[in-house]
Formats: C-alpha cells, sequence, structure tokens
C-alpha cells in the first residue's frame, strides 16, 4: 500500500518488552481493561461481530490480562493465548483458570509463532506497537496459520486526530493479506476489522 509522505507510521522499531514489563510492574491491569466502560464495551462489539457461534482452535497474540480470552472461552473448543509479559501471562492464566481447554503462554512476536493452523485469530490492541518489519512478518505468519475457511478478527484503538500510527492505520496493512472483508466497524474509540480466508 502507497502512503503519503507525510502519513503515519509503524516505529522505527517495535516498542520494547522492558516498556511493557515496567507497565506490569507499576500496575496489574496497565491500560485500566476491566474497569474502563470503552474496553467493555469493544469487548462486547467483538464477540458480538464473530460470525460463527462455535470455532475449532483459537490464537490470541497479545492477550494481557486475559479478559477477552475469557469471553472466547465459551465459544471456542481449543484457545491458545499468548503474551510477552511474564506478568500479563500469569494474571490471564488466573482469569481462565475455570477453562481447561485455554492454554495460556509467554511468546515474544513475531519470532514465537505457534505451529499447527487455526480458525480463529483473535488481535486485540498490539498491531500498532510493532515496526513495519516485525509488523509485516507477524501478519504473515497469521496468514500462514489461517485454515481456510478461517477469521481474523482485529481490534484496535481509533485515533481520530489521524496523526498517529493507529489501529485504522494497522488495519489498513492487514487489510493487504488478501483476505475477504466480512465486517468492518469504526467509531471514536475503535475500529474493528473480520476478514475471512
Amino acid at each position: 500500500m502507497t502512503r503519503e509522505h507525510d502519513a503515519p507510521r509503524p516505529p522505527d522499531r517495535s516498542v520494547s518488552l522492558d516498556h511493557f514489563v515496567g507497565m506490569y510492574e507499576a500496575k496489574t491491569d496497565p491500560w485500566d481493561n476491566a474497569s474502563k466502560w470503552s474496553d467493555q464495551r469493544k469487548y462486547a462489539v467483538t464477540m458480538a461481530s464473530l460470525p460463527r457461534e462455535r470455532y475449532r482452535r483459537c490464537y490470541e497474540p497479545g492477550c494481557a490480562v486475559g479478559l477477552l480470552t475469557r469471553l472466547l472461552a465459551p465459544r471456542c473448543d481449543e484457545i491458545l493465548a499468548v503474551d510477552a509479559v511474564p506478568e500479563a501471562v500469569r494474571t490471564a492464566a488466573e482469569a481462565v483458570r475455570d477453562f481447561p481447554h485455554v492454554t495460556v503462554e509467554r511468546a515474544i512476536l513475531p519470532a514465537d509463532l505457534p505451529s499447527g493452523t487455526f480458525d480463529l485469530i483473535v488481535i486485540g490492541d498490539l498491531l500498532y506497537y510493532l515496526s513495519a518489519d516485525d509488523l509485516n512478518d507477524l501478519l504473515t505468519g497469521l496468514r500462514a496459520r489461517l485454515e481456510p475457511g478461517g477469521e481474523i478478527v482485529a481490534v484496535h484503538y481509533r485515533d481520530r486526530s489521524g496523526e498517529t500510527w493507529d489501529g485504522a492505520h494497522a488495519h489498513s496493512v492487514l487489510a493487504e493479506l488478501g483476505l475477504e472483508s466480512v465486517i468492518h466497524h469504526d467509531d471514536e474509540w475503535f475500529v474493528l476489522d473480520v476478514w475471512k480466508a
């Protein structure tokens, strides 16, 4: 995709792991996902946007404290949720302890992509932290792991000022994977897209 010279661009380097570790050291839920209405609404819209009632195998990179993971659990036979921050992994694992079919692991992306394929991949508030190269590697890897007929759901913060690299920009890169656009939602807080292989 050709972008204007002065258009927002991905960071030169992916945001460091130390940055996120520091956030979790300061606060268990750094983005207040559990208490903010905008996030509760975002999760509800995400769940309502899943085209199918049930999925066989779901992958959730960047699961943070596992709030969306917990909502996905009743709709999936198996879930692999990952995050790079050990404290996030511990918190997410505790959040889904009642669901034995959910596995939470530590993974640094795009290096630690999982084996196997998935019929659902859910990416929330992750892509805009990655450099252009890491974003490309992650999306290429996710596309390779998406089963025929499977769906990628991406939901990210939307900056209406247009001055920062945000979810809308990251989704424009995701749209280049050649998948079928099934759902597009764009409001003052977030952008959500569902693509089908």
